[in-house]
């Protein structure tokens, strides 16, 4: 990966914070990209003090100008993206018949309109360049949902048919697109859930064990690399063994 750049949707914490950190330990040039401008900046600067080559970019993945400039930036640092891991996410869970519209319509906008925007873009780069990875960070719920979540799992099994369907498109310009679906990790949103539903969660898992943040990193580090050159339209699951 030693040259390669990679942009990494919400990465300024959490999940995609230590994919930014694997993939920096790699050699790969970074692009923290997040809504979050002041965790940005710190997150940026202390992978630059690892002697990770970092760009702060405070992006809404909503937004095409926001992701217009952050390319702009990337090309003029870097000379362009041959990795973009589309990771920002959020939820807004309830029940179905409790769901707000706009709160459908906010998922939707930034989990799966978010990654259509960003890869769009992207991919005009990786054309020219004849290579990229796109990687999303999909769900296991958008592969069986869950209750309350009609909108997040919605929004996670469009990334799963957006995947399949630019691996095609992409393909002949030598540009891998898949997808990782992660089952139950432990993070601050999965921290806050009562004592109950961990346990319930656990008793599905055959690991017996939630997965950690640097767990969907290693995944996403593989399919980045040439290692992973000849895989493109998957979803790889990374969750125990919880969906089998």
């Amino acid at each position: 990966m030693e040259g390669k750049t990679a942009l990494i949707t919400g990465s300024a914490r959490g999940i995609g914070r230590a994919i930014a950190e694997k993939l920096g330990e790699l050699g790969t040039n970074l692009i923290i990209a997040d809504v979050l401008e002041d965790q940005v900046k710190q997150t940026a600067a202390e992978l630059a003090a690892l002697n990770y080559p970092t760009l702060a970019a405070v992006c809404n993945v909503t937004n095409r100008e926001d992701i217009d400039k952050v390319l702009k930036n990337a090309t003029e640092k870097f000379g362009g993206v041959d990795v973009l891991v589309n990771n920002a996410g959020i939820t807004r869970d309830a029940l179905f018949i409790r769901q707000t519209p706009e709160n459908w319509d906010l998922v939707m906008e930034v989990n799966l309109k978010g990654a259509f925007l960003m890869s769009q873009a992207t991919a005009r780069i990786m054309m020219k360049a004849r290579y990229g990875k796109i990687i999303n960070i999909s769900s296991v719920v958008g592969l069986i949902g869950n209750p309350g979540q009609a909108n997040y799992a919605a929004s996670k099994a469009g990334l799963i048919g957006l995947t399949k369907t630019l691996a095609k498109e992409l393909a002949g310009r030598n540009i891998t697109v898949n997808a990782i679906a992660p089952g139950y990790i432990a993070t601050a949103m999965t921290e806050s859930l009562p004592d109950a539903a961990k346990d319930a969660f656990l008793t599905t898992i055959p690991l017996k064990r939630p997965g950690t943040a640097k767990d969907i990193a290693a995944a996403v580090a593989f399919l980045a690399s040439p290692d992973a050159d000849y895989i493109t339209g998957q979803v790889l699951q990374v969750d125990g063994g919880m969906l089998m």
